[in-house]
């Protein structure tokens, strides 16, 4: 059992090795402007509503596949939400995700690439100023945006995410959040 677990280990380090070229991990942090699209009432209440400003950090990684094409699954906490106002109060309601989207990036340039794919993403924190729906925890939403390497490793994005799940079951409201992204690739 211990010479399939040490040949594993050296399988594993020798494609990591060879690999390298291949892969990248970085890291990136930025601005969302977040809101919740979808009806206008809670339980026939109505309420207009209007975005908030917030932010998302975490790790980012490019396989290279072709020349012009990579996948870039990314682990990310972030944050979003929107302020609900009524006739009588205004209430806020900001929810903490951890994001997993993973981007198809097509390089129109050898900098610019297109950037499209799906993002599942969990509730680990709900910060709301009422109680008039408990959110679901997963949210599932399709992202699109453009990313452009600057130098060496250092890149900026730029995203847009529509949520396609319902935030609460009392609630007609999807996510949707537009992001400003600066990283770096080591």
């Amino acid at each position: 059992m211990k010479k399939i677990f040490l040949a594993a280990v050296m399988f594993i380090a020798t494609s990591a090795a060879v690999n390298a070229q291949f892969v990248q991990i970085g890291v990136k942090a930025g601005v969302n402007f977040a809101n919740q699209t979808g009806g206008s009432d809670f339980n026939g209440i109505s309420v207009d509503k209007e975005g908030i400003t917030s932010y998302h950090a975490g790790l980012v990684a490019e396989l290279k596949l072709l020349e012009k094409f990579s996948i870039q699954p990314e682990l990310l906490y972030t944050t979003q939400g929107a302020t609900y106002k009524n006739a009588v109060s205004e209430f806020k309601n900001e929810m903490g995700y951890i994001a997993i989207p993973v981007m198809a990036k097509i390089y129109m340039t050898k900098s610019l690439s297109l950037e499209l794919g799906p993002q599942a993403s969990f509730l680990v924190s709900n910060k709301k100023e009422f109680d008039v729906a408990d959110p679901k925890t997963f949210d599932f939403s399709l992202n699109a945006g453009l990313g452009l390497k600057v130098v060496g490793g250092l890149f900026v994005q730029a995203r847009y995410g529509i949520g396609l799940t319902e935030i609460s079951k009392e609630a007609d409201f999807k996510n949707s959040v537009f992001q400003l992204s600066a990283g770096y690739m080591f």
